[in-house]
């Protein structure tokens, strides 16, 4: 009974939230897709010849949104769970976690690229604590792996969560990055402890 009201609450929420609606209206697969939009406003980093990476990507809302302006670049999404096919957007099914995933992706683009984004957070357990140490581990991870494929002028936009290893993730972003700046778009809800952190040109390691 318990879990039904929960769910009930859930879905009344999400049809009176604003950016739910106009997503729908819009035809985006998630309200997320205003997220990347006012992060690229803000930074302008996505353009028509931008090699892209998506990890986390699924249901595709940041795809949709990277398709609409890349025209002459390549995108590559990766997620565990499957995802609908996008105009110019190269998806495969896999746990970006893995080695393989993250060699495979290395092959597809076979060059540095301009930037990676993630949307990416661990299934939730009620444990607000222990997700934001879960979901900081995924950015992490993220961060990480930008050596290995980021341009030196590269960027990376990603989510992560005011709390458990918040410090850890701007330490280690700053170490990788010259530049590192946060911020949480006005389609985040005001009761999410997530922001994003923007990376940008790689130090010399």
């Amino acid at each position: 009974m318990k879990k039904n009201r929960s769910s009930r609450s859930w879905i009344i929420k999400q049809h009176r939230d604003q950016f739910y609606k106009k997503s729908k209206i819009l035809g985006y697969r998630s309200r997320s897709a205003f997220k990347l939009l006012e992060l690229n406003e803000k930074f302008n980093f996505i353009r028509k010849n931008t090699n892209l990476l998506d990890v986390g990507s699924s249901p595709g809302g940041w795809s949709q949104v990277a398709s609409s302006i890349i025209k002459n670049g390549k995108i590559v999404a990766i997620d565990k769970k499957p995802m609908e096919k996008i105009k110019n957007v190269v998806f495969f099914k896999d746990d970006f976690l893995k080695e393989e995933s993250k060699n495979e992706i290395l092959s597809i683009f076979q060059k540095k690229i301009d930037v990676i984004v993630s949307d990416m957070a661990e299934n939730t357990t009620g444990n607000k604590n222990l997700d934001c140490i879960r979901t900081n581990s995924l950015c992490l991870q993220v961060i990480d792996f930008s050596t290995k494929i980021l341009k030196k002028e590269g960027v990376l936009v990603s989510k992560l969560f005011m709390g458990e290893e918040f410090l850890e993730v701007k330490q280690m972003a700053k170490k990788i990055f010259k530049k590192v700046k946060f911020y949480k778009p006005k389609s985040s809800r005001n009761i999410s402890k997530e922001t994003y952190i923007h990376c940008s040109t790689l130090n010399s390691l």
